[in-house]
């Protein structure tokens, strides 16, 4: 015969497991200290700007009006 299951228990299990879940993600996401949130800061800066020195510019792209 089948064991009988609360499904109020499984409910707040799944819930507990999900905060579980976030909470790890939180505390990767935000537990950092402030070197380490101004080093990435400043890597995605060197990047952008080593992709804007790349960028070939068109007529389209620039701000000055076209010639007419």
């Amino acid at each position: 015969m089948a064991e009988i299951v609360s499904l109020n228990k499984y409910r707040k299990a799944r819930q507990r497991s999900e905060a579980e879940n976030r909470a790890a993600e939180n505390r990767i996401r935000h537990g950092r200290g402030k070197a380490e949130r101004q080093r990435d800061a400043e890597g995605v800066a060197r990047i952008d700007k080593a992709l804007d020195g790349k960028r070939i510019e068109t007529i389209e792209d620039s701000d000055t009006p076209e010639p007419a």
